[in-house]
């Protein structure tokens, strides 16, 4: 079963990460649209973006792993599937966020070279081979050929102020983050057999230690122990636990009783917009500092969202205001991974556009453009059968 409204959510986000990833390319814009700073008590529309995402995977969780199991597949696995699924978000992540720290004039080809060699092994490496029209006997040698080049810019990365760094995990980035959200999302779902109950337990855990973050409490100085600090700080896991809770909840009364399905998902997302905006006071928002009531805010307009979508486009089957961006919903990876291309060459390259067009409202508006660009594009290659899969 696919629900349409999950689909145009996940595309709609990652339109609008795109456009708001593009926005270091811009000067004179909003600061309402721009991300907060650390210190500030604050949440811009780009602060909205990315937790909404970890929502939706959440929300895809349950349909994923039953499509699995109805085909028969093994909890073990799909337990496999999901921790190589997670893996591999998390080193992408390492090297998307050790490139945002390179030194250029330490590393050998360069910061900008060196990242257009990331993306492109990371092309060669999870590109849906199998359904490309490229004969099967080349898959390996494309993949083993990521492989090699990923070893090598490895090899070759000096990162920091004065490139005196190899690289490290810093924040894990964004796909990181997703990376260790669904993996234990993904499998407390799994083992738990599907409870709601348990899934509500682990939101509230999850919470839980997202304020207890703002105390002393969680602070670790094992480095260990401070790779996991994602799940144990609570708010990232969070959103994506809220997403699986919204599915059930949808599941457990769409059939029965809709209007209860409203009120209940619709009732969830203004109590956690109430909740936020009450406990600003005690934590402030801050999506750096990742504070419970950032976590309440964005939680409470992913539930709204969510149920909006579903009536217009599940309900009202009115679906085709969203065919332009579809593929960003279908071919989510992909899509995200071309700006990584276009960035370098459009830097190496030393490409000039007028000051006008890379500013206040006109710069906006191309940027958005550019965005849909993207996702255009990704669409013409998912056509030719070249689709990025984790």
């Amino acid at each position: 079963m696919r629900i349409a409204s999950i689909d145009i959510f996940r595309a709609l986000t990652m339109v609008l990460m795109i456009w708001v990833n593009d926005f270091w390319t811009l000067t004179d814009i909003p600061k309402w649209l721009q991300h907060a700073n650390a210190s500030e008590d604050y949440m811009g529309f780009s602060d909205i973006i990315f937790p909404l995402f970890l929502f939706i995977v959440g929300l895809s969780i349950p349909y994923a792993i039953e499509n699995r199991l109805a085909k028969k597949e093994s909890k073990s696995l799909i337990a496999k599937h999901i921790l190589i699924r997670s893996l591999s978000l998390l080193l992408i992540g390492v090297f998307m966020v050790n490139y945002e720290n390179a030194h250029h004039e330490s590393i050998l080809i360069g910061k900008y070279f060196w990242g257009l060699l990331m993306a492109f092994a990371i092309l060669l490496i999870w590109m849906n081979w199998k359904k490309s029209p490229i004969q099967k006997k080349w898959h390996i040698y494309f993949q083993v050929l990521g492989f090699i080049i990923l070893v090598f810019l490895a090899v070759i990365y000096n990162g920091g102020s004065k490139g005196e760094s190899w690289m490290k995990t810093h924040w894990w980035g964004i796909l990181g983050l997703i990376g260790w959200a669904y993996l234990i999302n993904g499998l407390v779902y799994l083992y738990s057999k599907r409870n709601i109950t348990t899934m509500v337990i682990l939101w509230g855990i999850f919470n839980v230690l997202s304020i207890l973050n703002q105390t002393d409490k969680l602070i670790f100085e094992n480095d260990i122990i401070t790779l996991f600090s994602t799940l144990y700080t609570g708010t990232i896991p969070a959103f994506t636990t809220a997403g699986i809770v919204a599915t059930l909840v949808f599941k457990k009364l769409s059939g029965t009783n809709i209007k209860w399905c409203y009120i209940s998902l619709i009732g969830l997302g203004v109590l956690h917009i109430v909740f936020g905006m009450v406990t600003r006071t005690y934590w402030g928002i801050s999506k750096i500092q990742g504070t419970p009531s950032w976590l309440a805010i964005c939680t409470g307009i992913g539930f709204l969202i969510f149920t909006m979508l579903y009536y217009i486009t599940d309900v009202k089957k009115q679906t085709s205001w969203a065919k332009i961006i579809a593929p960003a919903g279908t071919a989510t990876l992909t899509c995200y991974m071309i700006p990584y291309l276009i960035y370098p060459i459009y830097v190496i390259t030393n490409i000039k556009f007028p000051d006008i067009l890379n500013s206040s409202i006109i710069g906006l508006f191309m940027s958005f453009v550019f965005s849909l660009l993207v996702v255009i594009f990704t669409g013409w290659l998912e056509q030719k059968k070249y689709k990025l899969k984790l």
